[in-house]
């Protein structure tokens, strides 16, 4: 009776833990790990788990360092349920199918350069059908939502304010001799009082705790005004007719971005500016946060939004522009006069933003507003670093545009809002540990310092290191 981590362990990325528990084993989340690019290949193809032996899958959220790797444990056998919220379920469709996409995109560049070098080609991890299978298997569940995955294992998910449907899991472990032992999985924890979703909610009575703890060693700064940010540079690209570029994640960010332009366009104060967002996933998820069957997942804010009669649609204003279709994207490349841009990825490392990027940072009234965290060694992290000079497409542009961040945007609680949470949980119950996943071995130690000097007992497990779930 122990959970096992096999991924998110001493690092950021590819969550996944293992419950074995009266002879059944049940996985919770089963990321892509997200690094160099060598040890990724590799480490996603290394599987550490039999498929075959696994019983059900419990997914946090759909973000692929959690949800990524669900289609090569279905590619490898496993035909279980996997469960999650009904809005993690939709996100899901969206961003495994997109991600098989890019698997089979990569493999197809990786093998040309082999084919050069005489070297035998690799096969994608996985492809479109395995997508779709793995869309096929899920088991939707709605918060509070009280159901077995596993004989002797009942469970019930909570909002986890991270992302649209995003869950913390309630586990409750029945013995042989029907004590309960109550396991509490904190998938990634989000912030408080932020736009369009609840706030993240704890859970009494925990025993044994999995937390992320990503900015257990920092605070974000003190937050500004994002509207404010946002008219300020609307004004500034409308007055100078050039162009705000705006990289964002497809899913959570973009939406934030688009709700915040929203408010000001009702308030009468944004210029008249046309907005494009320019990234089909992000098309499809803003999609399923204007579906209001998931309304559940919403704050009061949202949905005094969403039921105004005269605006029932916050991600939704007039000369707003949902691209999809890629000769539509080549055409904004060229578009004249003022513009707002918001494209993908977030850290400008693929997709459409490369090509708007590599057409407008070189003129002085470009804007460029980051919104998210910019890995290094990222196109994002050398513009936000002040690079004269960056390669895009093989090509060294000259920086001239205004590059600029918006603080206030992670999606993630920083240092006192994971305390706030963990001590939250520890006086509610009687928890006997909590193992800190999700984070960096940095910034893991010091939060696991500071929760032991609020006598909670943590610590940082090893990959492939266990944890008795025994009381």
């Amino acid at each position: 009776m122990k959970v096992e981590f096999w991924g998110a362990a001493q690092t950021v990325t590819g969550s996944m833990h293992l419950i074995h528990w009266r002879g059944k084993q049940l996985l919770l989340d089963c990321g892509l790990y997200q690094g160099k690019r060598k040890e990724a290949f590799k480490r996603n193809r290394d599987f550490p788990l039999d498929p075959k032996s696994i019983d059900a899958v419990i997914l946090s959220h759909a973000h692929i360092d959690h949800s990524g790797n669900l289609p090569t444990l279905i590619k490898r056998g496993y035909r279980g349920p996997i469960f999650a919220t009904d809005a993690t379920r939709d996100l899901a469709v969206c961003l495994l199918i997109d991600a098989a996409k890019i698997q089979e995109s990569d493999i197809k560049y990786v093998n040309k350069k082999r084919k050069k070098k005489n070297q035998s080609s690799f096969e994608p991890l996985y492809v479109h059908d395995d997508a779709i299978q793995t869309i096929r298997q899920f088991h939707s569940k709605n918060y509070r939502e009280s159901f077995e995955p596993i004989p002797h294992v009942s469970v019930k998910f909570h909002e986890a304010g991270h992302m649209l449907g995003a869950a913390v899991s309630e586990i409750d472990l029945e013995d042989e001799n029907g004590n309960v032992t109550k396991l509490v999985f904190s998938g990634d924890i989000g912030r408080s009082d932020m736009p369009i979703l609840k706030d993240p909610k704890t859970v009494a009575g925990a025993d044994f705790v999995i937390m992320e703890g990503t900015y257990g060693n920092r605070n974000h700064p003190v937050a500004e005004d994002a509207k404010a940010v946002l008219l300020e540079l609307a004004k500034k690209t409308y007055e100078s007719k050039g162009k705000l570029i705006i990289p964002a994640f497809s899913v959570g960010r973009t939406q934030e971005v688009v709700y915040r332009l929203n408010l000001l366009k009702e308030q009468g104060v944004l210029p008249d500016i046309p907005v494009f967002v320019d990234s089909p996933l992000a098309v499809d998820a803003t999609t399923v946060f204007r579906d209001k069957e998931h309304i559940e997942c919403f704050d009061e804010e949202m949905i005094r939004q969403i039921i105004k009669q005269e605006d029932d649609d916050p991600l939704a204003f007039d000369n707003l522009h949902y691209i999809r279709k890629a000769e539509m994207s080549i055409q904004l490349n060229s578009f004249k006069g003022a513009a707002i841009i918001i494209s993908a990825s977030g850290m400008c490392e693929s997709g459409r933003i490369l090509h708007h990027l590599k057409n407008h940072v070189g003129y002085k009234n470009t804007t460029v507003l980051f919104t998210g965290y910019q890995a290094p060694y990222t196109l994002g992290r050398r513009l936000l670093d002040g690079y004269d000079e960056v390669r895009i497409y093989g090509e060294e542009v000259k920086v001239r545009a205004n590059i600029e961040k918006l603080q206030s945007s992670s999606g993630h609680a920083d240092q006192q809002g994971l305390l706030d949470w963990a001590k939250s949980v520890a006086e509610q119950g009687s928890v006997s540990k909590i193992a800190l996943v999700h984070c960096e071995l940095e910034s893991g130690t010091e939060f696991k310092e500071l929760l032991e000097q609020n006598d909670i007992s943590a610590f940082l497990p090893e990959r492939g290191e266990s944890m008795s779930l025994k009381k």
